[in-house]
């Protein structure tokens, strides 16, 4: 088990590091930067230690730490899922703006 957390260890610092990259270059907004690291440090604590889940389960009342985890993930993606659609539909509404504004300066043109 410990090789394995060592390789998601380092995993998880590369991927800090280019969500700092990221950050520096203002390619990600502070709220986003900041929901990312959590997620990433919150993983690497249940890793390194996985019996935290079970305290925090019994804690919301959910049988083992592994479900807790679960749900969790569930939820994130779910969310995830949720804001992609939201921005999917955003770029859709302004390629349709600008095809529309393309032809109709191209109508004028001609």
């Amino acid at each position: 088990m410990i090789y394995l957390q060592i390789l998601l260890t380092i995993f998880i610092v590369f991927i800090l590091f280019k969500l700092f990259l990221q950050k520096q270059k203002s390619q990600i907004s502070l709220m986003s930067f900041l929901i990312w690291v959590l997620l990433w440090l919150v993983v690497l604590v249940v890793f390194w230690l996985p019996d935290s889940t079970s305290y925090l389960a019994a804690w919301l009342g959910i049988g083992r730490g592994a479900d807790l985890a679960v749900y969790i993930s569930i939820v994130v993606i779910f969310y995830m899922i949720f804001r992609i659609f939201v921005r999917l539909n955003k770029i859709d509404e302004n390629i349709t703006k600008l095809v529309r504004d393309e032809a109709i300066k191209n109508v004028k043109e001609k």
